[in-house]
């Protein structure tokens, strides 16, 4: 059933090879901070495989799209014959004549009889089949139709590659640009979705290892594999306008040019740690660094009228290792222990693969209504139910980690406030456990007034004190001023945005990752009244080891240029103290 829309537009750019947006990213100003260039060698593999690209940025926001449709195709019992299916009836559309409408978006889907990891099935493409996107979250319930047949099922995870429409520019994410993204999306066709991630500072200058990335990047999938509870969806989607030169002929076109390279051969993807050798692992800032600039905080903080109360520091730690590390084999083992926290991969053309297990949520929107949580305070887990119990008391019991917390939660519940009608929240402070850590918890409730809303609530929430501090900008200040490297989409906005849905995790415990080249592993935390550099330090080696238990150190002889910490931490979680 066709579905009309009111709002939003887009205008598509043909970028031959992407190279025009690659130059329009890279003639930014050049970043003050420290950079890590990855090799030329890996964008010339990505041209092998870049061709078309279609920018939603472009154009009048407002203007009327002509259809937003999902057309769901009779079930089968496996992906290969999905992808029969769905290239028969790709064909028909070639062969049939075009919609009566100059603009559009149009979604096939196969559902498949089995439940089949959508992380599988990505790992079986090319990895050079780009963009692509990954996204996994604790609960997302849909509404879909199967064989004609209503009914919920809930959504595992979704894995995407090729973008039937993408969104990124260098100036920060506008109300226009989600109008334009809003523009395809329909509650009655939930499953069009657009997955991508907004970056920590849209202010702050673009380092290399993110230019690809711009200020924000969102695309909706050209090809998708939705796993869901016992059963799976394969789809494909077109977008096209007439008015921009981009016509429903070549979004076709477009669509098989993708569809000719997919595998419906699966490849269980290895959950176990690989143990790539580390040959260098270089933090910025450094230990010293660190302290000093931990301590500068402390003295702005304890002043009798402080600017600031809390602010929250990072690091990057670039590691090099002896094998290549792939980052959906990083993303299949951090899922393993992912339980009650988000998983997400973000890689467009020209980049490397923003990874991460995030367990923090920024906000969740189901039609009207509102969820969002604050999370502060870290431990490590007990190694003895005894022991588990102890270190959480001893969290509760923290003067300091309740005063952060506090920070984090009444922040938000103000910002809340400021666009819904009425907020509640519940627990007001509990104890959230995750596999290797436990941090302090509330979770807060509110209620739109309008969906248009949504815009309000992501400009607001965004950052919270748990990834800045507080007061927001006095916070973000200091940031931009002491740390020597670009965030970019680290401690940001990462989910997606649908019809009726929109959810959206932070950007925390992540990673930049790219095939033979190494990862920068990203990891912070709050400074306020009584905290410790040291003890900080190692809340930060705490946060990492989830990618860190992934390597092993060695001490091979290292090549001039090179810098190398031993980290005596990596030998296991047991040297660390419960004080985290």
């Amino acid at each position: 059933m066709a579905v009309g829309v009111r709002h939003c537009t887009i205008r598509f750019m043909e970028l031959e090879s992407s190279s025009l947006m690659k130059c329009l990213l890279l003639s930014s100003p050049l970043y003050r901070k420290q950079s890590v260039h990855f090799s030329n060698s890996s964008t010339q593999r990505y041209n092998q495989c870049c061709s078309l690209s279609m920018n939603g940025c472009q154009g009048d926001s407002r203007a009327p799209i002509g259809i937003v449709e999902t057309r769901t195709l009779p079930a089968v019992s496996s992906p290969a014959l999905a992808m029969e299916r769905l290239n028969s009836a790709i064909s028909d559309m070639i062969k049939s004549d075009p919609p009566p409408y100059d603009s559009g978006i149009i979604r096939l889907e196969v559902p498949i009889e089995e439940q089949i990891e959508s992380l599988e099935w990505l790992h079986a493409q090319n990895h050079l089949l780009l963009p692509r996107c990954f996204f996994s979250g604790r609960r997302v319930a849909s509404e879909m139709c199967i064989n004609g047949a209503s009914s919920h099922s809930k959504l595992v995870s979704v894995a995407g590659v090729g973008s039937a429409v993408f969104f990124t520019h260098l100036r920060p994410f506008s109300l226009d640009d989600w109008r334009a993204i809003r523009r395809f999306l329909s509650k009655k066709c939930p499953l069009i979705r657009a997955y991508g991630a907004i970056r920590f500072d849209a202010t702050a200058n673009i380092a290399s290892e993110w230019s690809a990335f711009g200020s924000f990047y969102f695309m909706v999938p050209q090809v998708e594999f939705d796993e869901l509870e016992g059963s799976s969806i394969i789809a494909a989607t077109i977008a096209w306008d007439n008015a921009a030169s981009w016509t429903y002929q070549r979004a076709i076109d477009a669509l098989q040019a993708t569809i000719w390279q997919l595998s419906s051969v699966l490849i269980t993807v290895q959950k176990k740690n690989p143990h790539s050798h580390i040959l260098a692992n270089t933090h910025v800032p450094g230990k010293a660094s660190w302290d000093h600039a931990v301590n500068r905080a402390l003295q702005i903080i304890s002043r009798n009228d402080p600017v600031l109360i809390k602010v929250v520091l990072a690091r990057s730690t670039r590691v090099v290792t002896a094998a290549d590390i792939d980052p959906l084999t990083w993303l299949a083992c951090l899922k393993v222990e992912g339980e009650n926290a988000y998983q997400f991969c973000l890689q467009p053309p020209h980049s490397p693969a923003f990874i991460g297990n995030t367990p923090e949520q920024l906000f969740h929107r189901d039609r009207l209504s509102i969820c969002s949580e604050a999370l502060a305070g870290t431990r490590a887990r007990g190694g003895s139910e005894l022991l588990d119990l102890n270190i959480e008391q001893d969290l509760l019991s923290s003067a300091k980690d309740h005063n952060e917390f506090a920070i984090v939660r009444e922040c938000i519940r103000r910002r809340l406030e400021a666009v819904c009608s009425s907020v509640i929240i519940e627990p007001k402070k509990a104890i959230r456990k995750f596999t290797r850590v436990q941090h302090l918890y509330a979770r807060l409730r509110g209620r739109l007034q309008a969906e248009d809303d949504e815009f309000k609530i992501l400009s607001s929430v965004h950052p919270t004190p748990a990834v800045c501090g507080y007061p927001t900008e006095d916070a973000r200040a200091f940031i931009s001023e002491t740390e020597m490297f670009d965030r970019g989409m680290y401690a940001g906005p990462v989910g997606w945005f649908g019809g009726e849905e929109s959810e959206f995790a932070v950007g925390i415990r992540s990673a930049l990752v790219e095939k033979g080249l190494g990862a920068l592993i990203y990891a912070g935390t709050g400074i306020v009244e009584g905290s410790d550099s040291s003890l900080e330090w190692e809340e930060l080696e705490l946060k990492t080891s989830q990618f860190t238990k992934l390597m092993k150190l060695e001490a091979p002889l290292l090549t001039r240029g090179q810098s190398r910490i031993i980290n005596q931490n990596q030998k296991g979680l047991s040297c660390l103290p419960h004080r985290i």
